[in-house]
This record gives structure tokens, sequence and C-alpha cells, in this order.
């Protein structure tokens, strides 16, 4: 991760990670079966950093936000994961048994399986198609800013929005839209609840 960190995933190689550990790129072979088993590796320690082991929290929204808030401090810290993260469903066995823990803890609290895994999914795609709008400092492009100048005569709902107060930053924008999407998973529990 280091490597990737510092030079891109594209330097990535098992000859190059041979060489920055001082071994034989052959000698990898001995710890990782093949690239594609290396760069899973490489999401499954990224996810372990972020989930906790097993969820803990008073409730599952707590869980899943906490959830959101470190995935996204962990891509952001890691912005040449990014691509990686977003193209590897990397079902190592260690993602394996954080996903199960965190279906357990939704299946206590009303969800069932299929309806859970959907949502921590939908958690995971949403924190990262956020972070890919983000630049490599935390920063996002000033949206309400490029609104500002939009003609009122033409466009008189998008000059209002943007006028109007706004809590800034990507991250109020991220924590509106994460409040959201809980709200409407509790609404599913709702619905898949036996009556």
């Amino acid at each position: 991760m280091t490597l990737v960190d510092r030079e891109g995933l594209k330097a990535l190689s098992m000859r190059r990670l041979g060489a920055e550990l001082g071994v034989e790129a052959m000698t990898l072979y001995s710890h990782v079966s093949s690239k594609d088993a290396l760069l899973d590796g490489l999401v499954e320690q990224l996810f372990a950093r972020v989930a906790p082991q097993p969820f803990t929290s008073a409730s599952w929204q707590a869980e899943l936000r906490d959830y959101a808030h470190s995935l996204l401090a962990a891509l952001l810290a890691h912005p040449n994961m990014i691509l990686l993260v977003a193209s590897r469903p990397a079902t190592t066995s260690q993602n394996l048994r954080t996903m199960e823990n965190a279906l357990k803890m939704l299946r206590v609290a009303g969800f069932p399986p299929n309806v859970a895994l959907d949502m921590l999914y939908a958690v995971s795609g949403f924190v990262v198609g956020h972070v890919t709008t983000i630049s490599r400092d935390g920063a996002a492009p000033d949206q309400m800013q490029s609104l500002s100048d939009v003609d009122p005569e033409e466009f008189p709902l998008l000059a209002e929005a943007a006028r109007a107060e706004h809590p800034t930053g990507p991250h109020s924008r991220f924590d509106f839209a994460l409040d959201a999407m809980l709200s409407g998973f509790e609404a599913a529990r709702t619905a898949h609840s036996p009556r």
C-alpha cells in the first residue's frame, strides 16, 4: 500500500514490489498466488482498517454511519486505491468475515439478509462515488459558487438555491446524503417487518 500511495497503482508489479522489499519477485509467489491476489489483498487491508470487528455500537445507524466515515477517511488517505476499491469485489476470507459480522448486526436489527447486503453495498458504493468527486486534499469543487452566476431569469430555481444558505463543503453534503440513506433503510426495515 505504501508503494501504491507513493507512486500509484500502475507502479505495482511483482518485480517492483520484490525490489521494494529486497527480495526476488518469484519469492512473493510463496505469499500470494498472483497479482490479482495481491490486488485483492490491498483491498482487504483497506477494508480491515475501516470495519469494526465485530460491530458493537448501540445502533445499526451509528454502525453504518461510522463505517461510512471510516471508509471515506481511508479512501482520502489512500487516493490511489479508489479505482481499485471501485473495481474489485475482493471477496477474501477476511472481507467475507467482516460482511458476515455486519449482516449479523443488521439481522438483529430486523433486516432480512438480502436487504442488509444491499444496504452494505449501497453505503460502500455511495462512499466510493462521493470520494471520486473530491480532490486529493479532501476538497470538492465549489458547486454552489459555480451556480452563483446562472441567469435568474432563465434558471430561477437554480439561482434561488445557489443564493440560499448552505452548510459548506463536501462533508456536509456527504452527511446529508448519508442520513437520507439511513432514513430510507429504516423505512425498508419497517416495510420488511412481519405484521
